[in-house]
């Protein structure tokens, strides 16, 4: 069955006919780990996802696949030395997507980390991550931290580390980990919300029911195993299966401003100190520049989370303190996102304080919840909560199921084997966007990184139109190919999660949702009633991505 919304009814017929092994509620980069893990062991799997994958916590982090230097502070040996591994392994598994990136790390005379102090925990940070060859950290005079960034306050900086990390885009990550776990055997559906657990004579879950939110059709999928990996709404599905404990979320907001290149032209990716003792990423990503992110408790609305004026000041002032000469204003910000953590609550600890390690709860009807945790780990965390699956089946059934072997399974194909291979990919790209002129290195790039090697069969797919405008033909070729191959359902999918255009190309949604628009209804037969709908949430997510509200919405 292909990963496309246009086999949605044949996908519908299967999730209310077939019997599961296994049920994943939450279609983020928990859950699609999941299912990924799960179809490759064997196990008959289903995964379904309320609104679109990757609409929650999985495409508003700050976009880094990374060891998590930080947490050497808080003495998580454990959690920095799996984070290390697993970056390591993800890259390999798609090295277009998963790509790295060097940071400076500028040490300031009062700052979080002092000479000796950086020198001896980026050492260990390469120690447990496995780090090697040119990815080794290297310490830096305050004349090399300089040149390195001249932008840096000069009269502040003593010296600085300079390291590895990866940069990816968590919206992207999920929704590969998707088509591979569809292509291995998983049925996945978005808009498909659980809306209560049905259980059997001795309390244990029997089936989910469901509505079908494009159609409004309500069924019931039926599974001997059902986890939640539902990120913020973890506790909102434990207190419906009447499973809460002691143990809960404690959600903290994470906002992110994006800068046009020319308003923040830093020469790479930068970690560094704020007044209050936090400290914030500076990364470059093809035209812009962004910067997050703040770490605030949050307790408003789950479904529309805003960046508020005290945030984007917040922020402002951390910029202009490290970098004066910039003199960033609220005006200079392009876009701007907010999200949020499903940190497990400890009594008496800040935000910033709280681990991002992942825990797993069993509840007595069956249900298995995975919170906590961090994009970086997903990998791992997939495998843990499928091994708690596992664990509930008796052993002549249990053996049946391969063991793990995500750290095998190539995120593209055919699989890029270096950065070089994604290198040359992307230079033969450039050399079928001539007709860009000047923006075909920068098309060439967002295309590999988007797209993988399938870039080269949407700039194949472009031909087939006949707009005048080349960009125009692009991103309709990019609309084809997401609605056929990606699962698309709607104009913010395309728009937010395929494309992160909404984010770090704000202009193009502006210029092009009319022509998508138009495209989607051809394709999917919108009536009037979805039209206006469509065009009214995207209204708003613009909206949101481009204001700074007195306060957050309420609960």
């Amino acid at each position: 069955m292909n990963f496309s919304i246009l086999d949605r009814k044949q996908q519908i017929e299967v999730l209310k006919e077939v019997k599961f092994d296994l049920v994943i509620i939450g279609g983020g980069v928990t859950g699609s780990g999941i299912a990924l893990d799960a179809a490759s062991r064997g196990l008959k799997t289903c995964l379904i996802e309320k609104n679109d994958f990757a609409s929650g916590t999985s495409n508003k982090s700050t976009k880094l696949i990374h060891g998590g230097l930080r947490y050497l502070k808080q003495l998580e040996i454990g959690l920095v030395k799996e984070s290390g591994t697993e970056r390591a392994i993800v890259h390999k598994l798609a090295p277009h997507l998963v790509v790295p990136e060097k940071m400076l790390l500028p040490l300031i005379e009062g700052g979080t980390y002092g000479k000796m102090l950086t020198s001896i925990g980026l050492k260990i940070y390469d120690i447990l991550a496995n780090v090697e060859g040119e990815d080794k950290r290297k310490m830096l005079s305050k004349e090399e931290t300089l040149k390195k960034e001249p932008l840096l306050d000069e009269d502040r900086i003593l010296g600085g580390g300079y390291y590895a990390e990866y940069r990816t885009d968590d919206a992207r990550l999920t929704i590969e980990l998707l088509k591979k776990s569809s292509e291995l055997g998983a049925i996945v559906s978005n808009y498909c919300e659980m809306v209560r657990f049905n259980y059997n004579n001795e309390q244990k879950i029997k089936s989910v029911h469901c509505i079908d939110k494009n159609s409004g059709e309500a069924f019931d999928i039926r599974a001997r195993n059902f986890v939640s990996a539902a990120g913020p709404w973890v506790d909102l599905l434990r207190k419906k299966d009447a499973s809460m404990n002691k143990k809960h979320l404690h959600l903290t907001k994470g906002v992110h401003l994006v800068f046009p290149s020319e308003k923040l032209p830093i020469k790479q990716s930068v970690y560094f100190d704020v007044p209050d003792g936090r400290m914030i990423f500076a990364i470059p990503r093809g035209r812009v520049t962004y910067v997050g992110t703040t770490d605030t408790n949050y307790s408003g609305n789950l479904e529309r989370v805003v960046a508020t004026k005290m945030d984007a000041e917040y922020l402002l002032n951390a910029v202009n303190n490290m970098f004066p000469s910039v003199d960033l204003k609220v005006e200079d910000i392009e876009s701007n996102w907010a999200g949020l953590r499903p940190l497990i609550h400890e009594d008496d600890k800040d935000p910033s304080e709280l681990s991002r390690k992942d825990e797993i709860f069993i509840s007595e009807t069956g249900l298995i919840s995975i919170a906590g945790g961090k994009l970086t780990g997903y990998r791992r965390m997939a495998q843990r909560v499928i091994e708690s699956v596992l664990k509930t089946m008796p052993a002549k059934r249990r053996g049946k199921f391969n063991k793990s072997k995500t750290q095998k399974i190539s995120l593209v194909s055919p699989t890029f084997e270096s950065k070089k291979e994604v290198k040359a990919y992307q230079d033969k790209l450039e050399g079928k966007l001539d007709y860009l002129g000047a923006d075909k290195s920068y098309y060439a790039w967002y295309l590999i990184s988007t797209y993988g090697r399938q870039a080269k069969k949407i700039i194949a797919i472009a031909s087939d139109f006949e707009n005048e405008n080349a960009k125009e033909r692009l991103i309709r070729a990019e609309l084809w190919y997401s609605i056929h191959h990606e699962m698309v359902n709607s104009l913010t999918d395309f728009f937010v999660r395929r494309t992160g255009s909404l984010y770090f190309n704000i202009e193009n949604v502006r210029q092009y949702s009319a022509l998508v628009l138009n495209d989607f209804i051809d394709y999917l037969g919108w009536d009037s009633k979805r039209v206006q709908e469509e065009k009214d949430l995207l209204e708003q997510l613009i909206q949101d991505a481009t204001t700074f509200y007195d306060s957050e919405f309420e609960a």
